[in-house]
């Protein structure tokens, strides 16, 4: 796509700068990962008033060009690097101007990069219900950049940011914040010539971190060392006698400016809320409420969709039957690829809904406070609070939470929440805990109150948080570390949720899940209806003539009969032999030949045994008769004894499995990516699927 200009958002982090994003770019955006790295990437466009095309690039958030993480040297390498593709014509930095002193570090030291800039005063009707007063014309004027109101939430300002997008473009201001050259003289004239740089603080930046930017060439870093060594510079009282200087500067700026209260009126309200929310007792008793009501809320608010989807799937298929003349291909479209879609596209409303909740939870400021409890856990278990945002992230998947664990530092800590973060019950085994609790959970209320199901669901997450804590007690005695590892986290005010936020959550959550699932989905019936309808040898044709006899079809009915001969040739297909090669392994947990084969299939992805259920029940079903996935699961019998196949036993059995089990193939993917090393997702493996065949095992004893 031609852009016309190339914009980058830079902020702190909780300045809103995701949600400023959103109000430029709606939903025109795309992810990918920055160059060489593994670090998401998001890009996305905006028309300005000039008819000119933006690309935007939202950056990692960092309070300092100084980074402490793999995310953080993303945005000076972005910044810095002219011959890159990434390289912005100018920065929109986002500022909390309900808390202006710490944002504008940041700010003074993009500016004396000499890259065109303009300030987005984000907040400002919290500034406003705080009683700060802000001179904006004055702050403009001593800052030398052009200084935009807005409150990215409510979309206000949202124009005029554009509007002075296309003015800065045209004709860049530059602005000096401090005598960047008097922090190091000779070093810095020594580097600026041997980079053939005119820009001081540019130099300076190399000085600090020549060793990990991969812009510059070997030779050129080895000589920034050199002089280095010459001038005897050291780095870390450099960059305090900078910081000390910048703060002298901002603070001269905002005694002029601003006038702040002794007291925020909505930071009281906030502390005030935080002594019920954040309590050592009542906290986390009101946080297993909110998940108590969050499942409630999934089972009973999804029904109604759900119901319908099952039945456009139903008349799909039927229409499919009459339309399509009978054989093969007719037989792949309806019993593996639209039978497996069917098994899973059902479960859109609670993947909506559950990401709906979490949007709100982060939203309101919530999810910070549930950060800031957990903390207190995970020093107890050896980790530190950094290691709480993947854990909590893993509710929704576990691929971008294990990417997020760059930001800390402590390699023990990293290294063992990348090894427990995959217990997290993430989104894909919503589908399976949900199908399976619906089999053998009544549906109905307890104290008029608690729905059955729900606390089921509740409780199977609850156990992922405990099992993940666990195991994270026995690794720190087994992974060995003298480093200790720190916490610093800013709780943000209350407020309340941005509801366009909150759909444009669900919207992108239900079509990653459509289009990443799907596409797996689709891939995998394929082939399982190919396995399942083909058996080596002559083995269907010698059933065929079996049931031939007069023996049979004088004395069957023809739909018994049908129902026979597709079970008999599904038990001798080539996913049926597949199957009953693994049962003698997993039949102490329970599970039969037909859940061996979603066992396997669902090692790709978790949400694939819904549609591997609904595809082997199709090829062994009735071809008149059109159930859904979860009817066809309920009517299932042994053939030896005559009962359900889905007992509580057996459904508990499962649920425990795919509650350990490593099964999904990107997080063993990303998890050798992050390493390097292909034994820690091996391990991660292995100590996975003990766990979750022992878990299995046990409650089948138990409820069998």
């Amino acid at each position: 796509m031609k852009v016309d200009i190339r914009v980058a958002l830079v902020g702190n982090p909780n300045t809103g700068k995701s949600t400023l994003f959103n109000a430029l770019t709606g939903l025109n955006q795309k992810i990918g990962n920055f160059p060489g790295v593994t670090v998401d990437k998001k890009v996305g466009f905006s028309q300005l008033p000039d008819g000119r095309k933006a690309e935007i690039v939202d950056l990692p958030g960092t309070y300092s060009l100084y980074p402490k993480s793999r995310d953080e040297s993303i945005v000076f390498s972005v910044l810095a690097d002219k011959d890159s593709e990434l390289t912005p014509d100018m920065v929109v930095i986002i500022l909390d101007a309900t808390n202006l002193k710490r944002n504008l570090l940041l700010y003074t030291q993009v500016a004396d990069l000499k890259i065109p800039v303009i300030i987005a005063l984000n907040m400002m009707d919290m500034a406003k219900k705080a009683n700060i007063q802000i001179d904006i014309n004055l702050l403009s004027a001593r800052l030398g950049v052009p200084v935009v109101p807005v409150s990215a939430r409510k979309s206000e300002g949202i124009d005029e940011l554009k509007k002075a997008i296309s003015y800065v473009s045209k004709f860049a201001l530059q602005v000096d914040t401090i005598d960047v050259r008097a922090l190091a003289p000779a070093l810095i004239d020594d580097i600026a010539e041997e980079i053939n740089t005119d820009n001081p603080y540019f130099a300076l930046q190399l000085a600090h971190q020549h060793e990990t930017l991969k812009f510059l060439k070997p030779q050129q870093s080895d000589r920034i060392e050199e002089l280095e060594k010459k001038h005897n510079f050291h780095s870390q009282k450099a960059q305090a006698t900078e910081t000390i200087a910048r703060y002298n500067y901002i603070n001269d700026v905002l005694y002029d400016t601003v006038k702040t209260p002794e007291t925020a009126h909505e930071e009281s309200i906030s502390n005030k809320i935080d002594r019920v929310l954040t309590h050592k007792v009542f906290g986390f008793l009101i946080f297993i409420g909110v998940l108590l009501f969050m499942f409630q809320s999934i089972f009973a608010w999804s029904a109604y969709p759900m119901s319908l989807i099952e039945d456009l799937f139903v008349w799909l298929e039927g229409i499919l039957r009459n339309v399509l003349p009978a054989g093969p291909v007719a037989d792949l479209l309806i019993d593996g690829v639209v039978a497996g879609l069917s098994g899973v596209l059902v479960f859109i409303p609670q993947i909506a809904i559950l990401f709906a909740f979490i949007s709100i939870l982060e939203d309101t400021g919530y999810m910070a406070r549930v950060t800031f409890m957990m903390d207190k856990i995970m020093r107890k278990v050896g980790l530190n609070g950094k290691s709480v945002v993947p854990l909590i992230g893993g509710f929704a998947c576990a691929v971008p939470s294990i990417m997020s664990t760059r930001t800390i530092e402590n390699w023990k800590d990293r290294m063992i929440t990348i090894m427990v973060t995959p217990l997290i019950t993430c989104s894909a085994r919503l589908p399976v805990y949900v199908l399976l609790i619906s089999l053998v959970v009544p549906n109905r209320n307890i104290w008029w109150l608690f729905n059955l199901q729900g606390l089921a669901l509740t409780g199977m997450y609850l156990l992922s948080l405990v099992s993940a804590i666990v195991v994270a007690f026995v690794m720190k005695y087994i992974l060995k570390a003298r480093e200790r590892g720190y916490f610093i986290m800013e709780l943000p005010v209350y407020r309340m949720p941005r509801w366009n936020n909150v759909l444009l959550s669900m919207y992108d959550r239900a079509k990653t899940f459509v289009l990443e699932a799907g596409k797996v989905i689709i891939a995998v019936s394929v082939i399982l209806w190919v396995l399942s309808s083909y058996g080596p040898g002559d083995r269907f044709q010698k059933i065929e003539q079996k049931y031939s006899a007069p023996k049979y079809t004088g004395n069957v009915k023809p739909d018994e009969l049908n129902r026979i001969i597709s079970s008999e040739k599904l038990e001798n297909s080539y996913a049926g032999v597949l199957g009953h090669a693994i049962e003698p392994a997993i039949k102490p947990l329970g599970f039969d030949w037909k859940i061996g084969i979603s066992l396997i299939t669902s090692f790709a992805a978790r949400e694939v045994f819904v549609g591997t259920m609904a595809t082997i029940y199709s090829v062994e079903g009735d071809a008149d008769r059109i159930d859904s996935v979860q009817d066809k699961m309920r009517n299932a019998r042994n053939p030896q004894t005559g009962k359900p196949v889905f007992t509580m036993a057996v459904a508990f059995s499962l649920m425990m499995f795919y509650a350990f089990a490593m099964q999904c193939a990107s997080t063993v993917a990303v998890v050798y990516r992050e390493t390097k090393n292909w034994r820690w997702p091996a391990a991660q493996f292995l100590y996975m699927t003990v766990l979750a065949y022992g878990a299995a095992f046990l409650v089948y004893t138990l409820l069998k």
